[in-house]
C-alpha cells in the first residue's frame, strides 16, 4: 500500500463515527446500509431510498449503488464493513472514507491509485465516477464534503 492511502486509512481507522461530519456520516450509513440490505438479499437502493429522499440526495442513489456493487464484485479482497450500529470506524470503512475524501477535495488522481490496487483497472474508473457522482450530488444537497478531509472537523456540524 501506497503511502497516500495509508495516511487517508489512518485518518479515519477506528475513529470514533460521531466524529465524523454529517456528509461523512451519511456516506458511511449508507454503505453499511447496503451491505446490510444485500446481506440481507434485499434490494439495496430500495432499502436506501427514504434516507437519501430525506437529505435531498436521491440523485446519488443510484451511483452509490454502482459503485458499492463494483467494490463488492470486483475486489481483490472482500471488502468487510461494520455492523450498522458499531460506533467505531472499521479499516475497510476507513478506505473507503479516504476515497470519498478524495473525491470530495478533488484529489482523483489519488483516488483512482487507489481503486486500481483495490479492485484492478477494469473497474476503477467506473467506480471512480460513480464515486464522483455520489459526492457531487451529496455536495448539491446542501452537505459540506470538504468537511470529509481528517482534521477538518472537531465538532458535528449542524444542518448537514
Amino acid at each position: 500500500m501506497r503511502a497516500l492511502e495509508r495516511e487517508a486509512m489512518y485518518a479515519f481507522v477506528d475513529r470514533p463515527v460521531e466524529s465524523l461530519c454529517n456528509g461523512g456520516r451519511f456516506l458511511l450509513w449508507a454503505m453499511r446500509g447496503w451491505v446490510r440490505a444485500a446481506e440481507r438479499g434485499q434490494c439495496p437502493p430500495q432499502a436506501l431510498r427514504r434516507g437519501f429522499a430525506a437529505v435531498g440526495a436521491l440523485d446519488g442513489l443510484a451511483d452509490l449503488h454502482i459503485a458499492m456493487t463494483l467494490l463488492g464484485g470486483d475486489a481483490a479482497e472482500t471488502l468487510l464493513l461494520a455492523p450498522m450500529p458499531c460506533l467505531q470506524i472499521s479499516e475497510d470503512e476507513a478506505i473507503l472514507l479516504g476515497l470519498w475524501r478524495d473525491f470530495s477535495l478533488g484529489g482523483s488522481d489519488v483516488a483512482r491509485g487507489t481503486l486500481e490496487l483495490l479492485v484492478g483497472g477494469d473497474s476503477a474508473g467506473t467506480i471512480a465516477k460513480a464515486m464522483e457522482a455520489v459526492v457531487a450530488r451529496l455536495a448539491a444537497a446542501g452537505f459540506d464534503m470538504s468537511a470529509l478531509a481528517a482534521g477538518t472537523m472537531t465538532y458535528q456540524e449542524s444542518p448537514k
